[in-house]
C-alpha cells in the first residue's frame, strides 16, 4: 500500500503540489492513502481526486484575504522583495474583543468548503482506502489524526481547517469541549502514521531544506521575533518526526523517499504571493522529475541523532 505524506509549511505547499504533480503523471503513481498537517492537509484531498490543474488553481491564487477574516499581518513589498509585518491595530483589537489570538482565520474556513466538495468527499470515500489529516489537541497535550471515514462532510471539512491553524496568529477552534489548533505544533510530517495505518512505501514531500543550518534574520519586534520562535520550534518538531519516520520504516521494511526543498524557500511562510507559488510549484516539478532522473533516492541511512 503506497502513502503521500506532506509536512506543513504555509504558501510553500506550492512546492509540494509541483512534487506530487510529477509523482502522480510523470511516473504515473497511485496511492492509497494520503496524509497531510496544515498546508498538507489542504493539498491531500485534491490530490486524492486526482484533480490537480483545479488544486494549482485554487493554490497558486491564494491570497491573505482567502485565509484571514481578521488578519495580524500586513503583506508589504520594496522592490523585488515582498514581506509581512505585523497589523498593529487589528492585534490591538483583538486584545480589546478579549480574544486569545492575533488573527482570526474564518475565511479560510469558507474557503475549503467552497473549493472541497461534498462530491469530491464522496468519491474519496469510495475510491481510496484514507486520508488523514492531523491537528493538535491543546487541552489534552496530544497529536490526533483524523480520517475522512470517521466523519461527515461538514466534520472533515473543519479538522481540515483545524489543521491548518497556526495559532496564537490564527482562529482557536473547539470540539466537543476541547480545543484544537495547527497540527505541526505536534507533528509536521505523519510518516510514522502512515507507516502505522499500513504503508509499504511512504512518499514524503518535506516543506523544508534537508540541510537546515542558516542564519535567520531575528525580528525587530516582539511580535515578528515570536514568530521567529515558533519557526525555529517547528523546525525541530520536523526534524525529529523525520528521524522517527526512518526509525519506523527501517523497523517495518517501508521504503521511504523524502522529498526535501532543494534550497529554503522563504522565511515566512505567510506570504502568499501569486508569483513566488508558481514558482515554487515549476521548482518542485522539475526537482522530483530531476531526482528521478538521477536516481536519487531518499531511502538512505539514517541521520546521526
Amino acid at each position: 500500500m503506497r502513502a503521500l505524506v506532506i509536512s506543513g509549511g504555509g504558501s510553500k505547499g506550492a512546492f509540494a503540489g509541483g512534487v506530487a504533480q510529477y509523482l502522480m503523471e510523470g511516473l504515473g503513481r497511485d496511492y492509497d492513502l494520503f496524509l497531510g498537517t496544515s498546508t498538507g492537509s489542504l493539498l491531500v484531498p485534491h490530490l486524492a481526486v486526482h484533480d490537480i490543474g483545479k488544486l494549482y488553481n485554487i493554490f497558486t491564487n491564494v491570497q491573505q484575504h482567502d485565509i484571514f477574516s481578521i488578519s495580524p499581518f500586513v503583506q508589504r513589498k520594496k522592490g523585488d522583495r515582498e514581506y509581512v509585518s505585523i497589523d498593529f491595530f487589528n492585534s490591538l483589537w483583538q486584545f480589546i474583543r478579549m480574544k486569545r489570538t492575533f488573527g482570526e482565520s474564518k475565511a479560510l474556513k469558507r474557503n475549503i468548503r467552497q473549493n472541497f466538495t461534498r462530491e469530491e468527499f464522496d468519491k474519496i470515500r469510495s475510491t481510496k482506502e484514507d486520508v488523514v489529516v492531523t491537528v493538535s489537541n491543546l487541552s489534552m497535550n496530544r497529536v490526533e489524526y483524523k480520517s475522512i471515514r470517521d466523519f461527515t462532510y461538514e466534520e472533515f471539512c473543519n479538522w481540515i481547517w483545524i489543521s491548518c491553524n497556526y495559532i496564537p496568529f490564527m482562529s482557536l477552534a473547539t470540539v466537543d469541549g476541547y480545543e484544537y489548533a495547527d497540527g505541526g505544533l505536534g507533528c509536521v510530517i505523519p510518516i510514522r502514521e502512515a507507516i502505522l495505518r499500513g504503508a509499504t512505501e511512504v512518499d514524503a514531500i518535506v516543506l523544508e531544506a534537508e540541510q537546515m543550518e542558516r542564519n535567520r534574520v531575528l525580528g525587530k519586534n516582539p511580535f515578528s521575533l515570536m514568530m521567529n520562535l515558533f519557526g525555529h520550534l517547528l523546525d525541530q518538531v520536523e526534524k525529529n518526526d523525520i528521524v522517527i519516520g526512518q526509525l519506523a520504516a527501517k523497523n517495518r521494511g517501508v521504503k521511504l523517499n523524502l522529498y526535501y526543498t532543494p534550497t529554503n524557500l522563504t522565511e515566512n511562510s505567510l506570504i502568499f504571493s501569486k508569483p513566488l507559488m508558481m514558482k515554487w510549484w515549476e521548482q518542485g516539478y522539475s526537482y522530483a522529475k530531476e531526482k528521478h532522473n538521477n536516481g536519487k533516492f531518499d531511502n538512505d541511512p539514517l541521520p546521526n541523532i
